[in-house]
């Protein structure tokens, strides 16, 4: 089955296993952004919406260990090391920093494939955000994902379980945009066959209990043509 609307970042400074990796994965309908560099990989991530990094341990300017780490600072997008390095030492560290899997050249494409679509899918699940408490805007909209309370301006403010799992995403991801078909998996499930626009109405019922002007919002921002992303700063 071909992937959809996921978009990889592969980073080596290895022209050939850049080459070799990206045809694979493109041919199993990942959308694969490439960098040789930390300084492109950064660049990459940072403008587009990239849903898994397949990061080289060692790089020529910035360590891996390092991008992992600027990565985990901003967004909990899915991070699979690749390392020539065997000792355990190494490997902890990297999952220390934040790295969801690791595999150590040279690998299986057959493999690597695998593996991103097994911690793709467990990061769809694990809806957990970079924090458990934050507040926007000044205290205009709290949130607290451990105890579900969400209040607008102190007043508590109640969610269902879709409009829940479609705020906790848009946090989780600062700066992704997630498409409508990502939503829907996320909140109705990925054998939802119903009417795709269903997602809409969730959108709009969020919008209406947390935004001051629903039409103009602050939070849930509409990227035409693409999808929605968060807002609150």
């Amino acid at each position: 089955m071909l992937a959809t609307n996921k978009n990889i970042l592969v980073v080596d400074d290895e022209v050939k296993i850049l080459d070799v990796v990206s045809s694979y994965l493109e041919s199993k309908g990942y959308m694969v952004f490439r960098a040789e560099d930390g300084q492109e990989a950064m660049k990459l991530f940072e403008r587009e919406n990239i849903s898994l990094v397949i990061l080289d341990l060692m790089l020529p300017d910035i360590s891996g260990e390092e991008i992992c780490n600027r990565i985990r600072r901003k967004s909990r997008t899915p991070i699979i090391m690749l390392t020539a390095k065997v000792e355990e030492e190494d490997l902890i560290s990297g999952l220390k920093n934040g790295a969801d899997d690791y595999m150590t050249k040279p690998f299986s494409l057959k493999e690597l494939a695998a593996r991103v679509e097994t911690v793709l899918r467990r990061s769809s699940e694990d809806l957990v955000p970079l924090f458990s408490k934050n507040s926007f805007h000044d205290g205009d909209l709290f949130v607290d994902f451990e105890q579900n309370i969400i209040k607008k301006r102190e007043k508590h403010v109640n969610l269902t379980r879709s409009e829940m799992k479609i705020l906790s995403a848009l946090i989780k991801y600062p700066g992704k945009v997630f498409t409508r078909d990502e939503l829907i998996e996320i909140t109705l499930g990925k054998d939802y066959t119903g009417y795709d626009r269903a997602i809409d109405s969730h959108i709009k019922n969020l919008r209406q209990k947390i935004e001051d002007h629903p039409k103009e919002p602050i939070y849930v921002i509409t990227i035409h043509g693409k999808g929605y992303k968060f807002g609150g700063e």
